[in-house]
């Protein structure tokens, strides 16, 4: 059984759905609640695969970029793997478990693979691009693709 992985690109009125305010709030929440309901019951189902887990993320845009900070803690930055595209910034990667002694009685942190997408509505320029990792947090800075400006065009005689 397939699961989906967590996306988080932005609040439903960020996606120009014209509902009011309190109803996109209430979806969100209903969304979140569903995903981590689903998340719990793959992870403990010994007949699924274990899934991706997304680590918690915010994506904040400013008039030149977007700027994604991820927390990543306990991960080095060679286990971090950042992709992006056209319109589409991936962050994934894997925690592995430390092998400690005893049984385990609780586990709240997450282990194994991970996965952060999120669709961006302009193009950026990706050869641009920036990370660092400082203090288990990423932060991922996409500078936006200049749009053309109009400018007056001379007509040749």
């Amino acid at each position: 059984m397939n699961l989906p992985i967590r996306h988080r690109p932005g609040s439903l009125l960020e996606h120009g759905l014209r509902w009011p305010e309190p109803v996109a709030a209430e979806f969100e929440e209903l969304f979140d609640r569903m995903s981590r309901f689903l998340q719990s019951a793959s992870l403990t189902s010994p007949l699924t695969e274990p899934v991706a887990w997304a680590p918690p993320a915010d994506l904040h845009e400013t008039d030149e970029a977007y700027l994604v900070e991820c927390e990543l803690p306990g991960i080095r930055r060679e286990g971090v793997d950042v992709t992006v595209g056209e319109h589409e910034v991936s962050i994934s990667g894997e925690l592995k478990e430390c092998g400690r002694e005893g049984v385990p009685r609780h586990r709240g942190r997450p282990t194994g693979k991970f996965e952060y997408r999120a669709l961006l509505p302009v193009d950026v320029k990706s050869e641009d691009v920036t990370a660092s990792l400082t203090d288990g947090v990423l932060t991922v800075t996409i500078p936006k693709a200049q749009p053309a400006k109009p400018r007056h065009i001379r007509i040749q005689d």
